[in-house]
């Protein structure tokens, strides 16, 4: 196959090709025009902004939806010494003062980990753990205890 020729078509030049004197094998284009629109400035400078405000809504959501996917699968962990307070409450649903108590600690944020408490207060880790889910036990359970039936001694069942 070689070009021969160059023919105008709708404002741009494409080649025929042909493979010996036959002009049924011309292949032509149609569309529109095969030239590409050059953009002005403010078409630019609008098609720049729109991308950077993507980018930033793009950034924006993934930033809304890693802590949710990550606590998702780190609900009821296994308390570990490398946790601290506030990660243990925030596993286990419960308010952070409720494990300060548990373990006799002020009710003030504690970003120390577990095993540094352990070490402070001379428990052993598994006591630690053994405390805080005691008091996480006590903190979900999902009815208060109900009072004993009322006697009414005047009145017939």
């Amino acid at each position: 196959m070689r070009i021969s020729k160059f023919y105008p078509i709708a404002g741009g030049h494409f080649p025929e090709a042909s493979r010996g004197s036959s002009a049924d094998d011309r292949i032509e284009f149609q569309g529109s025009g095969g030239e590409m629109k050059n953009l002005s400035w403010r078409q630019s400078l609008r098609a720049v902004a729109f991308f950077l405000s993507l980018c930033v809504a793009v950034i924006f959501v993934v930033r809304a939806v890693r802590p949710i996917i990550y606590w998702h699968y780190h609900q009821d962990e296994p308390i570990r010494g490398w946790m601290n307070l506030g990660y243990v409450a925030h596993s286990y649903h419960i308010p952070p003062p409720v494990l300060h108590s548990a373990l006799g600690l002020p009710d003030k944020p504690d970003k120390r980990p577990l095993r540094e408490i352990a070490r402070e207060q001379n428990r052993s880790m598994d006591e630690i753990r053994s405390l805080l889910l005691q008091a996480i036990v006590q903190a979900r359970q999902p009815y208060p205890a109900s009072p004993s039936p009322p006697t009414n001694s005047g009145a017939s069942p």
